[in-house]
């Protein structure tokens, strides 16, 4: 499955929306260079495009890559086929699904016109293989491969 990049988006602190920069480093088990984010357990945050524009319909507004503060904003892949263990090559990168969703907890406070799709789709990634990625480098979606069952004799 393919689709391209839509947003590079960064934010120097926590809490706030990110800034869509077009081109961004991802630095193995670190992050997206220069993000508020890098180095923590949730390297870097993925939503794709046709849920924050569906989130935005509903909501009767618009959004930008970057407005509800997830780091890569892909196009062109459905975000359920994203389960844990799949892989996101993008541009010259490699990133590891390692969480859906996260808690809201006391000390989260922003939103996006009252809407946080990061909590419930959002993808929170690790960085398996450094590089650059910048808006319109293709994405393909790499889903694990099925264990075969040991055969008993």
């Amino acid at each position: 499955m393919k689709g391209t990049v839509a947003g590079v988006c960064i934010s120097e602190q926590r809490g706030t929306g990110k800034i869509n920069v077009g081109k961004g480093y991802l630095e193995k088990d670190k992050g997206l260079v220069g993000d508020a984010h890098a180095g923590t357990e949730r390297q870097v945050s993925v939503l794709t495009l046709e849920l924050m524009e569906k989130v935005a319909s509903e909501g009767g507004f618009s959004a930008s890559p970057g407005d509800f503060a997830e780091n890569i904003t892909i196009k062109g892949i459905d975000i359920n086929e994203m389960v844990i263990g799949s892989y996101l090559r993008l541009g010259s990168a490699q990133l590891e699904v390692v969480q859906i969703g996260k808690v809201i907890d006391e000390t989260h406070t922003f939103n996006f016109h009252g809407k946080v799709p990061l909590a419930d789709e959002g993808r929170f990634c690790r960085v398996v293989r450094s590089g650059w990625v910048s808006i319109g480098d293709i994405v393909e979606l790499v889903k694990p491969s099925k264990q075969c069952a040991p055969t008993v004799k």
